[in-house]
């Protein structure tokens, strides 16, 4: 059994973490010096906030295992065997394409997109051109070498880049696909054999978990049990 893999974004959990700081700060705050009820009602709005912050940052995320994949939204969870995932690509949010019955046919197929993992083309092209612009700046036939250490004079030393979010999502989308055509190759479990070569039954294909989806119940609390505490302090 492979270690399951989480896919999602650097940056929604900074957001989260920073927000959260922020929001605990504020609640000693107001515990320490609100006492009216404009006090009552910044801390419940900050609290739905913190929801909000919640399943639009922390919750989304993408969760690869041995049986298949698993895509956190803010509010629904899908889960899809490997044998049903289609196709995997990434758009503006990476995508899953699975078969909503009969493997391998598209009419049949429904999309599943992922809120944890995103993609920019323009931020893409962005970088692709920085490093082409600094590769011919290392390249060029004016540059003079420095001690010998295979640099060119006047240019700086390469800088390892950290991964970008485009990066991470072509990362996911190759591993993702990896896996599902892997279990797509899978020979189907052997049974018991014919009674004669020729009643031999044509080979069938792997066994497809169907797509299921779910509404996350914690996610719901964490919007509504707020939203509701909000207006009750601010009816009293």
């Amino acid at each position: 059994m492979g270690k399951p893999q989480t896919f999602r974004s650097q940056v929604a959990v900074v957001v989260w973490v920073v927000w959260l700081l922020f929001a605990i700060a504020n609640w000693i705050d107001l515990a320490v010096q609100g006492r009216d009820h404009t006090s009552a009602v910044a801390a419940a709005a900050l609290l739905l906030a913190t929801g909000v912050a919640y399943v639009t940052a922390q919750r989304p995320r993408v969760i690869a295992d041995d049986a298949g994949v698993t895509i956190r939204n803010p509010l629904r969870d899908h889960r899809i065997g490997w044998a049903g995932v289609a196709q995997v690509d990434v758009v503006d949010l990476l995508r899953v394409h699975c078969d909503g019955g009969v493997p391998g046919d598209k009419k049949e197929q429904k999309v599943i997109s992922a809120w944890a993992v995103h993609y920019s083309r323009r931020h893409q092209l962005t970088a692709e051109a920085k490093a082409r612009r600094a590769t011919r700046i290392r390249r060029s036939p004016l540059a003079f070498p420095s001690g010998g250490r295979g640099l060119s004079y006047g240019a700086p030393a390469p800088v390892p880049e950290a991964p970008t979010a485009e990066a991470e999502a072509e990362k996911a989308v190759r591993l993702l696909s990896d896996r599902a055509q892997a279990a797509r190759a899978a020979p189907a479990p052997a049974s018991a054999a014919p009674a004669s070569a020729s009643a031999a039954p044509a080979p069938s294909p792997p066994q497809t978990q169907p797509l299921t989806s779910t509404w996350s119940g914690r996610a719901v609390a964490a919007l509504v049990i707020p939203a509701l505490i909000l207006l009750l302090v601010w009816l009293l």
